[in-house]
């Protein structure tokens, strides 16, 4: 059967025919009506809605590949269940809805921000700040912090000190490098931005000791990820919370890797049984479609922004603003999050059978895991290749830690095989080194 032309394609190659045959008529050289003609076709397909790639077949991997996605460490990907949803926004409605006029905007960003199921109602707060990326979420808070600081708490002006904690990581922008103490984030970016202090993660005493009268806020990841899954110890979210409320001190949870279901709970704050002011969100919130990230607070806080003072040119465009509806209403259900204690329990299971095997040290929470290999067996990065050539991708850290954060959507099996993936590779290790 010959292939059928669509009809939109037809209708745009019409337009385009009559504006070259109208100019020849006007201009004697046929070069120009030609020209003319090939943004006719433009307006044509513009004017049909066509999209020149809808007809194109979808690439897709073969088995190895897609085995190799089953341990996707980058966590944005963790909602891969919501493509069945997004799919239905990846038509031509999603063109109009991009295109649209002011007033569907404002009514996708209030559904995204404001309504019954929105993303303030999830947080249990009164406003959403959205914007793109973690770090833009995390530089955001910051001026919000110091802008409560001076207008609401009375800290002399340019005097905001924030704390936050070693080992931290909230992006990659100047100001955030300037807190961190991970060499390679900061080496060769100076000068470094000042107004913050670091204490030891986990100890509630030295966060204590350097809190004043000019401290604004303290900033915390609930689990710090990208150091490797490095969980504090009982009690010291609980302890952060009692100190910064009677010190009049903002707590801001940087649940940019944490929330939104990985470990179990909508947030981690939440398993630790306590409510930050701020709430840091990203990555998992654009569902891996797009990028989007947000401070989630109340308007005491958040409110302290004036008109003008802060923006973003993609933040909360319409297209992140219909994804992240999706995945608020997803998470909603809470059956991610019952996937995420599940599957998780048995992730951890497997692992702490391997201390002893190669294996010196773990941390899991949720579908979240942190391994410490044995230094003198082989270096993070060698374990990751290996699982690499065997159809797993994990993320190296700190010269011995692998990270793993399956999709909260994996199938048993998938985290089974998985996991015996990573004994194999332990077992070879462990023979080579016989050797």
């Amino acid at each position: 059967k010959a292939p059928r032309i669509p009809r939109k394609l037809l209708g745009s190659l019409l337009i385009g025919t009559m504006i070259v045959v109208l100019a020849s008529h006007r201009f004697e050289d046929i070069v120009l009506p030609l020209l003319i003609g090939v943004c006719g076709f433009g307006l044509g397909i513009a004017a049909f809605g066509l999209d020149p790639m809808r007809d194109k077949t979808d690439v897709r991997a073969d088995n190895g590949r897609q085995e190799a996605d089953i341990l996707l460490e980058q966590t944005d990907h963790r909602l891969a269940m919501i493509a069945d949803r997004i799919a239905m926004l990846e038509d031509a409605e999603i063109t109009r809805r991009t295109e649209a006029a002011r007033t569907l905007v404002l009514r996708l960003m209030r559904g995204f921000a404001r309504d019954p199921r929105s993303l303030a109602r999830l947080a249990r707060k009164d406003m959403v700040l959205p914007m793109n990326t973690g770090a833009e979420a995390v530089e955001s808070a910051i001026k919000v912090a110091r802008a409560w600081g001076y207008r609401v708490k009375g800290v002399p002006h340019d005097q905001a000190k924030v704390v936050v904690a070693d080992g931290n990581f909230h992006g990659r922008t100047t100001t955030i490098i300037s807190f961190s103490n991970d060499a390679e984030a900061r080496a060769d970016f100076g000068p470094y931005t000042p107004g913050f202090v670091s204490v030891p993660y986990g100890d509630a005493a030295a966060l204590a000791a350097e809190i004043d009268e000019s401290t604004v806020a303290v900033l915390l990841e609930p689990i710090q990820g990208e150091a490797g899954i490095v969980v504090p110890p009982e009690g010291y979210l609980p302890e952060v919370r009692r100190i910064t409320a009677e010190a009049g001190v903002l707590f801001i949870a940087d649940e940019i890797q944490s929330g939104l279901g990985r470990t179990g709970a909508t947030f981690q704050c939440d398993n630790a049984g306590v409510v930050p002011d701020m709430y840091l969100l990203g990555k998992a919130l654009g569902g891996g479609i797009v990028p989007v990230s947000a401070v989630v607070a109340n308007r005491d806080v958040l409110g302290v922004l004036r008109p003008g003072e802060h923006g973003s040119t993609f933040g909360g465009n319409p297209l992140a603003a219909a994804v992240g509806r999706a995945v608020v209403e997803l998470l909603g259900t809470g059956e991610l999050q019952a996937r995420a204690r599940d599957l998780g329990a048995i992730l951890h299971q497997r692992l702490r059978a391997l201390l002893g095997h190669g294996v010196v040290a773990v941390r899991c929470v949720g579908l979240w895991a942190g391994i410490d290999i044995d230094p003198e067996l082989a270096t993070g990065r060698r374990v990751c290749e290996l699982l690499a050539e065997r159809g797993v991708l994990a993320k190296d850290t700190h010269g011995s830690t692998i990270r793993l954060a399956p999709p909260l959507i994996i199938e048993l099996a998938d985290l089974e095989w998985a996991v015996d993936q990573l004994e194999a590779v332990l077992a070879e290790l462990r023979g080579d080194a016989a050797d």
